[in-house]
């Protein structure tokens, strides 16, 4: 890789509490989620430590609650590119129903790397779109530091990646130490 990267995952918001078994509308929920309190704080006390890293540029989803977690680590937001692509994973027909009604589609968790629900996406669908913005900066890029604020699902995937992971059984192991709300890792 010819630049460095930080991925940081958005802060808490309504969806890892009141509505934790809810599938996320797509692209937001009909009135977009923001951070809540805790949200805030754990995004502040990431953005400390991610100020001292020397961030050069910052890559986020559109998504409200991304915008707002960006927004916290850099006050000159000219710095931030917003990007579709690091959107979480559309659920398609399911968003705004149960979690448990959403799997129950799959025979298994490992079909959802290769079988879109309809009107959505795989996991692999949204490895590859992630996947294509960073071979973008690559291009674009070299020497920088940059951060990627994003969702779950498309950080864990995208970590998957720098550690060259594809197996669909090593994937889900590593989906069981996914980054958590309002934490911030280095990829390379």
């Amino acid at each position: 890789m010819k630049n460095s990267y930080f991925i940081l995952r958005h802060g808490r918001n309504i969806h890892q509490t009141e509505k934790k078994d809810i599938v996320y509308g797509w692209p937001e929920d009909e009135t977009p989620c923001v951070l809540d309190a805790v949200g805030i704080a754990q995004v502040e006390e990431s953005a400390k430590e991610l100020r001292k890293k020397g961030i050069d540029l910052i890559f986020a989803s559109d998504i409200l609650r991304t915008r707002q977690t960006a927004e916290i680590v850099v006050e000159d937001t000219k710095k931030i590119y917003y990007d579709e692509r690091l959107r979480d994973i559309n659920w398609g027909i399911f968003q705004g129903r149960t979690k448990q009604e959403a799997w129950a589609y799959f025979q298994n968790m490992e079909e959802k790397f290769n079988k879109a629900v309809p009107q959505g996406e795989s996991w692999n669908d949204c490895r590859k779109r992630a996947m294509e913005l960073i071979e973008e900066i690559e291009e674009k890029y070299q020497g920088k530091t940059v951060l990627l604020v994003s969702h779950g699902d498309i950080l864990w995937l995208l970590e998957s990646s720098f550690k060259g992971i594809s197996d669909p059984k090593e994937l889900l192991q590593e989906r069981l130490t996914m980054i958590g709300v309002g934490e911030f890792r280095k990829l390379c």
